[in-house]
């Protein structure tokens, strides 16, 4: 049968009782399958974005640009907040602004971690696309 259809009779499985063989054409499924094997992934990085708790509104929707760009490039966003001097004694500033932040992304991307004090002058929180 395999010759008459100008086919490969090729053996599938010969540990069965009796052994599974298929009728295709080898050489083409041999090139499917070294194809699929050299599908290149795309390595995905956190790329981060850097705030301060005085940002002016243009300045920030610069930053929000570049964050939208890197999430729907499928990078996950690390946003951070800077704290300088006496901006270190109120973080609640910090993170309304990141809040606000997330808020105008919030149909794009979902929050990966909250919000978080890392150091005394720096907070962060991670944000991922939706699936």
């Amino acid at each position: 049968m395999a010759q008459e259809r100008d086919l490969d009779l090729v053996e599938m499985n010969p540990n069965s009782d009796p052994p599974l063989c298929k009728l295709m054409d080898f050489g083409k499924f041999k090139y499917d399958q070294s194809k699929n094997s050299k599908q290149v992934q795309k390595v995905r990085k956190i790329k981060e974005v850097k705030l301060r708790p005085k940002t002016e509104r243009h300045d920030l929707d610069v930053k929000l640009k570049r964050a939208r760009n890197f999430l729907e490039d499928g990078h996950k966003v690390l946003v951070t907040m800077v704290f300088r001097g006496r901006e270190q004694r109120h973080p609640d500033l910090g993170r309304d602004v990141l809040l606000r932040f997330f808020g105008e992304l919030e149909e794009l991307a979902k929050m990966e971690r909250e919000p978080v004090q890392e150091a005394r002058n720096r907070m962060a929180m991670v944000l991922a696309k939706k699936k």
